[in-house]
This record gives structure tokens, C-alpha cells and sequence, in this order.
């Protein structure tokens, strides 16, 4: 991090095909060593596949699915007189879509599925439904900010 002022936060610009600023962020944070196209074959033909399935816009399923991933809350580490607490904190917004992001693709990396196009798919498709192992990570980040709700007063 610099010491002497924040850093600029850079436009991102839309996609080709959608035309959708979110849809390249989530490319983004898939490619790996910089090969966009590879992305933008797995990204592109996970929608196909879910537009195939669902017969349903695959740009507003995709946002329902980061939505529903998406945190509220959070635990951060707090040290107070030798002891360190989880302290519940609020989640800002373009971290929580960062999240939300990190958690779609680690769990369709996971996934079984043959190829990334069907992991992608799939796991888009259960947070869409309110289920799937991306959904299970926000509500168990829930479930630990509601257990540590006690703490909450160490609030910086």
C-alpha cells in the first residue's frame, strides 16, 4: 500500500458481447495469466449454457446470483489489551462484490463438473437458487458476525 495517497480506482470498461461493466470485472478475476480470451470462451459459454437451460436473460440471472452472494456482514480481527476478538463490521459495497466474486469462481472451480463452462454454469445456477457452495460461504460468514455480535461494541 502507498504511503502517500490512495490509489485511483480505474473505470472498468463494459464487455463486448453484453455491454455490462460487471460481467467484465467477474472475467477479471477469472482469467488467469492474463489470457482474456480464454476467459471471455468460459464466461461467454457458461451463459450460453445457462440461456440454454433456463430460456432467461443470462446477464440478470448472473446479477441475481452475485446478489445472492454477496455479504452484508463480516468478522474482522481486532486486538484489544492482549486478546483478539471477531469483531462484526458492515461490508462496504465493491468489497462485497469482490467477495461475492472470489467465492463464485473458487466454488466453481471446485466443482465436479468436466469443464470450467459447466462448473461455471452450474454453480451460477445455484446462486441464483439460493443454493450451492458460494451461498453456504456468505451464510456462514453470517452465521459467524451473528455469533460474534457480543464484540460488536469494539467497532473502530
Amino acid at each position: 500500500m502507498s504511503r502517500r495517497r490512495r490509489a485511483e480506482k480505474r473505470e472498468v470498461l463494459p464487455d463486448a458481447k453484453f455491454g455490462d461493466r460487471m460481467v467484465n470485472k467477474f472475467m477479471n478475476c477469472l482469467m488467469l495469466d492474463g489470457k482474456k480470451s480464454v476467459t471471455e470462451r468460459i464466461v461467454y459459454g457458461a451463459f450460453d449454457r445457462i440461456h440454454g437451460r433456463t430460456k432467461t436473460d443470462p446477464v440478470q440471472l448472473f446479477h441475481d446470483a452475485v446478489n445472492n452472494v454477496r455479504p452484508h456482514l463480516e468478522v474482522r480481527s481486532r486486538r484489544v489489551g492482549g486478546a483478539t476478538y471477531q469483531v462484526p463490521v458492515e461490508v462496504r459495497a465493491d468489497r462485497a462484490q469482490t467477495l461475492a466474486f472470489r467465492w463464485l469462481i473458487n466454488a466453481a472451480r471446485a466443482r465436479s463438473e468436466n469443464t470450467m463452462i459447466d462448473r461455471l454454469s452450474a454453480e451460477l445456477l445455484d446462486a441464483a437458487n439460493q443454493r450451492g457452495a458460494a451461498v453456504k460461504k456468505r451464510e456462514d460468514t453470517h452465521r459467524m458476525a451473528e455469533a460474534n455480535k457480543a464484540f460488536s461494541h469494539y467497532r473502530w
